[in-house]
């Protein structure tokens, strides 16, 4: 590296702060180039720094006289002396004298570094009047107004940086200079733009590539960008170049810590961030100390992490034992390790330092709250609070106000204000701040889990039941998790915060995902295991419930200590029947500290017993309901008595009334139990709770729906909020009374306008009473209105549904107009509106564009899937399920377009996202046999069998591979197992009566008619029954008593189409001749026949044209296939012009659809008619090459056969007689015909 690049690494790292950096970087400075000054001006700088300030005072000295570096000199001699701890007062009287003198003569290069070494000492103002004067001397100075510009930006105000990025431009414009690039960098990312900034520091790296700075700004930019993949790779190359590299393994250790949660790796970096820090900054106290802090707020308080950084801390107060804040960050260290008595002793410290230190005080207050040391703690949060109004709004002081609240039993309303105040003054601190070290720090997720702690105390601790709004204190719960686990993914506790939160708002697979994933990552988390029993018990596993509650006991044995385990453990006993056991359980916890409040000590000092008042109550409740179902309703009635007692005064009393109308009720006595809760009035708390008891009384046992829905207007008039009308519209929803309900959900909109999901209530309300056009205009307005998206996603749904396709095509294009999104729920509703575009699309006849779609939001999904695991692990499996179904998507179409391979390809995809999932296992199972890969098909129909034994589907693909095995008995076989379940499975006898005619075992069918027909009295009537009995006659050469049997089936829904097929296919070959194969036994003579046989003929013609008028198809094949029975109506013609016709058809069709067997066949016999046999003979010969598949069976070997015919005419005897055999292999039948025409 030249001077200029050396100078410009000693100006990043005075900046940063690195002092030996810059000790070590000026000594090669000045063995490289001894003769500039400037150099060993900067070692005896770092010198000081590093505190030998008599070997910096004797440095500065030396240089004092050299011209360019004389005036920093003498500014850094007075600059040393006043660090000294005794200094030399006439020293320094004597340098400010000669700085006065000096700077009068000054040159431009003196004045210059004169001004550099005042910034980086944090004279702003001082370093700008030299380095104006410099620039005045010099005639505008390229160098001076890239430090200028230096000066502009680090005063960090908006318009200086605007025109410091002009100076730092003007400074480029005569090469590229390594500090005028960094301060373009910096001012790029102070306006936000951090890819315009990162484009110039790759810049630097192009032109520089051992100046390793560029590379850590690199790091820190990506992670500004939320990059983490591109960050960690920038610190594994800065790794390469300098495997000391503290910023990069600074980022590394917070890497593993909040993105991946592995805690022994994250260890391993600080211990190697440690020997980084003693080898390179070994004198930096301040770095010390600084490098812990992200680390302390972020490890979840894992004893590891905080004994590494401990140390590092200890260090840093060893070197610098005056430096109040360090120990005041000790005493916060010994907070988060559970040690008061050590925090209280640093906090001493820490204001024995600084009698005026705020934060020491401040967590000097926190230890006293901890210790029930009220009175104190008031007084000094009063002195506090005092101070605060002149240094501004504290979060932490306002939560320990909450704390000292609750502490004090005020106002649940009052504590809940100071929360929500000390959330509003913590977030307003990460405002503009990017991802990043700081941010980390500011954010504190530390401290939220705790503000989260709190509010939890006054949520519900049952879950939410179904329809049942969320609580407002739930939802802000969940926003502030959400944004800790999208910014700290690895931090276990806010994921099983957010699986309680999920558990409590009634989200039960939610919370089990989450917990699922809190386990995985460490299976011996004792509460996860304590609220997965929990979840195992409201979805009634009572066994796996009993099971984590083991493991819970087994990796914690201090949980018996807690009532909340005895309690589950009760509720799961319960629940299995083992009543006996229960009573004992619940004994057990009754017994435990803290659960009787009368006759218990209130007086005590420390009550570090205490137990939630709502949990006790839930434990004597339990214990009154264990009683009564073990039939000692006397036992029942006096714990109640107990409860009465105990809660008599408490904001619980009226859960105790709530459960003794439970008592009445199981005692039959309906009107006790109303009247016990008519005397609840609204001022009271339950008052909510207490009617909707009443009103689930009057509709389960009184069956009285007027007096049930009288009991939520009650509510909603007495208490008038959007919760209340959200209970009485959802209560008309219970009773069918929809249009009521309407009217209910808007005027919960009317007082909470912004609510997307009482809009999407009321749309849902709006397509129940079938108004479409009502609910159609009511999502336009709502959307008009600044509704949330997924309204969106509503609307087009319900558009889909009419049929309006236009109109949904375009409300999704509108939501998806927008620009690229990061945001994970975003970019999930985008995927998510992808999808459903791409079925508009499918329905429109658009493949293409469908497919388009589906390829967006398989982008888009993969995008989600790599982040959803960490971020949101509850939402995990449905996105799972997604990108499944959009996998099977784009292979559904690549089937209909022919391309197998492609729709293998995406149905395996699929089953990597959901790998048991029936419906893509049995798609992918089809295409293996239609590919001829029975092996791949009988390993899939396998896995299906095992996890669901009685599929048809699966069952019916197995006997066509025994089929194709030509193990017609085990084909025939597996067909008899499914009839005999159920006889009366009309797809599958259809079935067996096509395997039975390939068999030649026909005579056979007429059992399994009579099976259906004993099975159920109506078979007869069933157009099921009547399709398969004029297949078997088709099959027997009845054509005419067929067509009657079809006829019966032709208008059903579900047979009607293939009847008809086969009834137009009947009409046109009667005879299931071979078409086309005709024309040899007809050489001489004309395209027709007789006059009579001609007019049959016509009719033939006409009547299968009248039947193709009334197929319906629904799908893209279905309309191919209409197309391709219309132009063999043509060909049946047998005139040219129709023939003609009929070809060009079957050639665009086989043209757009690759492989399309009846197209091909359809113009090989088209060509024979018209006597071209050589052309025939081609198309014929394609098919001949193509594997067989059961979907395109008929045509293969009618292709076969025709192709046979065309060789024995030219005397290719075993060219037919292989195809013939090839016919034989797949239809025993032929077989049989064979032998009667030898």
């Amino acid at each position: 590296m030249d001077s200029q690049g050396l100078k410009t690494l000693i100006n990043y790292y005075c900046q940063e702060k690195y002092f030996h950096h810059v000790l070590l970087t000026a000594n090669e400075g000045v063995k490289r180039y001894g003769n500039d000054p400037v150099f060993r001006f900067y070692h005896a700088y770092g010198t000081l720094m590093e505190g030998k300030t008599q070997e910096a005072l004797r440095e500065f000295e030396a240089i004092k006289n050299k011209q360019d570096v004389s005036l920093c000199s003498l500014i850094a001699l007075i600059y040393a002396h006043k660090m000294s701890p005794n200094p030399d007062r006439e020293a320094i009287l004597e340098s400010d004298a000669r700085v006065k003198e000096q700077r009068k003569g000054a040159g431009p290069k003196a004045l210059y570094h004169a001004g550099l070494f005042l910034w980086h000492i944090g004279r702003h103002d001082k370093a700008r009047e030299y380095i104006d004067r410099m620039i005045k001397m010099s005639n505008g100075n390229k160098e001076g107004q890239v430090l200028r510009a230096w000066l502009d930006i680090t005063r960090g105000k908006e318009p200086y940086t605007k025109k410091a990025l002009r100076y730092f431009e003007e400074g480029l414009q005569d090469g590229n200079d390594i500090f005028a690039l960094l301060g373009k960098a910096q001012c790029l990312e102070m306006s936000q733009n951090y890819s315009g900034a990162l484009e110039t520091v790759n810049q630097i790296i192009v032109n520089f590539p051992s100046f390793l700075p560029a590379f850590v700004k690199k790091m820190k930019l990506q992670l500004a960008l939320q990059d983490w993949d591109q960050t960690v790779e920038t610190a594994h190359r800065l790794m390469l170049q300098d495997n000391q590299n503290v910023e990069a393994l600074r980022i590394l250790a917070l890497y593993y810590l909040c993105r991946e949660g592995d805690i022994e790796k994250a260890a391993t970096m600080l211990e190697n961030l440690e020997n980084a820090l003693d080898a390179m900054e070994p004198q930096n106290a301040q770095l010390f100390y600084k490098i812990t802090v992200a680390f302390s707020r972020t490890c979840g308080r894992s004893q590891l992490i905080l004994q590494k950084i401990q140390r590092l801390l200890e260090r840093a107060f060893s070197l610098a034992p005056q430096q109040s804040e360090f120990a005041t960050e000790l005493g916060y260290q010994m907070i988060l390790q559970g040690k008061v008595k050590e925090a209280l002793k640093w906090y001493k410290t820490a204001m024995t330092l600084d009698e005026t230190s705020v934060p020491a005080l401040t967590g000097f207050v926190r230890c006293q709250l901890i210790e029930w040391q009220l009175q104190d703690a008031d007084q000094q949060l009063e002195f506090l609070r005092e101070i605060q109004q002149s240094i501004g709004k504290s979060a932490e002081l306002t939560y320990l106000h909450a704390i000292l609240a609750m502490k004090k039993n005020k106002r649940q309303e009052e504590v809940i204000n100071l929360l929500n105040d000390v959330l509003d003054t913590h977030f307003s601190q990460l405002e503009d701040l990017p991802l990043g070290i700081q941010y980390f720090e500011n954010l504190n997720p530390d401290f939220l889990l705790e503000i989260i702690t709190e509010y939890l105390n006054f949520c519900p601790m049952q879950p939410a039941s179904p329809g049942q709004p969320l609580s407002p204190l739930l939802r802000r719960c969940t926003s502030i998790l959400e944004t800790i686990v999208r910014t700290v993914p690895g931090l276990l506790q806010a994921v099983f915060l957010i699986a309680k939160v999920k558990y409590l708002s009634g989200d039960i697979e939610a919370a089990y995902n989450n917990l699922q994933h809190c386990l995985e990552h460490n299976p011996s988390y004792a509460d996860a295991h304590l609220l997965i029993a929990q979840v195992y018990l409201s979805q009634e596993k009572f066994k796996l419930c009993s099971q984590s509650l083991e493991l819970c006991l087994s990796y914690n044995f201090k949980v018996r200590e807690y009532p909340l385990y005895h309690l589950i453990k009760a509720q799961s006993q319960k629940k299995m029947g083992e009543i006996a056991e229960a009573i004992k359980t619940l004994h057990m916890a009754m017994s435990l500290p803290g659960m009787r409040r009368i006759g218990a000590s209130s007086k005590s000092k420390y009550r570090k017993t205490e137990v939630d008042a709502n949990l006790r109550l839930s434990i004597f409740l339990e214990l009154v309901e264990v009683h009564r179902l073990n039939g000692e309703q006397h036992e029942a009635a006096k714990v109640l008595q107990d409860a009465i007692h105990e809660f008599s005064g408490t904001s619980e009393e009226l859960r105790v009334t709530i459960a003794n109308t439970d008592l009445a009720l199981a005692q039959g006595d309906v009107e006790r139990a109303l009247s016990m809760l008519q005397n609840i009035t609204a001022e009271q708390p339950y008052f909510t709770e207490a009617k909707e008891k009443m009103a689930d009384i009057y509709l389960k046992h009184r069956k009285e729906k007027m007096l049930y829905i009288t009991c939520y207007r009650e509510i909603a008039e007495r208490m008038p909020s959007p919760r209340s009308f959200l209970l009485l519209g959802d209560a008309y929803m219970n009773i069918q009374e929809p249009e009521e309900a309407i009217v209910a959900y808007e005027q919960a909109l009317n007082q909470n306008p912004k609510d997307g999901t009482l809009a999407s209530k009321i749309g849902k309300a709006l397509v129940k009473t079938h108004n479409y056009s009502k609910a159609i205009t009511y999502y336009e307005a709502a959307l008009k209105s600044g509704q949330q998206n997924f309204l969106c996603y509503d609307l087009a749904e319900l558009l889909l549904k009419l049929k309006w396709y236009d109109k949904a095509e375009k409300v999704l294009q509108h939501a998806l107009a927008h620009e690229p999104v990061n945001e994970l729920s975003a970019v999930m509703e985008d995927g998510r509106s992808h999808v459903l575009l791409a079925k508009v699309y499918s329905k429109m006849e658009r493949p293409g564009d469908a497919i388009t779609s589906l390829q967006q939001a398989r982008e888009l999904q993969a995008r989600v899937l790599k982040r959803v695991q960490m971020e949101q692990p509850d939402a995990a499996p449905a996105q799972k399920h997604l990108a499944a179904e959009i996998c099977a998507g784009i292979a559904k179409h690549s089937v209909a377009q022919r391309d197998y391979e492609k729709a293998i390809k995406f149905y395996r995809e699929a089953l990597v996202h959901c790998e048991t999932d029936n419906k893509i296992l049995l798609e992918l199972a089809r295409l293996y046999l239609a590919q001829d890969d029975p092996d791949a098909c009988l390993r899939h129909c396998t896995l299906l069998l095992q996890s669901d034994q009685d599929s048809e589907a699966a069952t019916m693909m197995m006997a066509d591979l025994m089929f194709r095995k030509q193990d017609y008995e085990q084909a025939v076989f597996h067909l008899q197992q499914l009839l005999e379940r159920k006889p009366d499975n009309y797809m599958t006898l259809s079935r067996l009566i096509d395997f039975l005619r390939r068999c030649g075992k026909l005579e056979d069918v007429p059992r399994f008619f009579l099976m259906a027909e004993k099975h159920n009295s109506r078979a007869k009537l069933e157009p099921g029954f009547q399709y398969c009995k004029g297949l078997y006659l088709w099959y027997t050469g009845e054509p005419n008593d067929a067509l009657r049997h079809f006829n019966k089936a032709r208008k059903d829904s579900d047979w009607g189409q293939n009847a008809l097929y086969n009834m137009i296919e009947i009409c046109l070959n009667p005879d299931n001749e071979t078409v086309g194969g005709e024309v040899f036994e007809n050489l001489d003579g004309d395209l027709g026949n007789s006059t009579e046989k001609q007019e049959s003929v016509q009719l033939a013609v006409r009547t299968a044209e009248k039947l193709l008028k009334e197929l319906k198809p629904q799908t893209i094949q279905g309309h191919v296939q209409l197309r391709i029975m219309e132009n063999y109506c043509l060909v049946a013609t047998k005139q040219k012009s129709n023939v003609e016709q009929a070809l060009n058809t079957f050639t665009e069709i086989a043209t757009s659809e690759k492989d399309h067997i009846p197209a091909l066949l359809g113009m090989a016999t088209a060509y024979m008619i018209l006597k071209q046999t050589p052309r025939a003979r081609n198309q014929l010969k394609r098919i001949a090459k193509m594997n067989w598949n059961p979907i395109d069976a008929e045509d293969f070997e009618k292709g076969w056969l025709l192709l046979a015919d065309i060789y024995i005419q030219s005397a290719k005897y075993d060219m037919a007689e292989e195809l013939l055999k090839r016919c034989l292999r797949h239809n025993k039948v032929e077989r049989e015909r064979e032998r009667e025409d030898k």
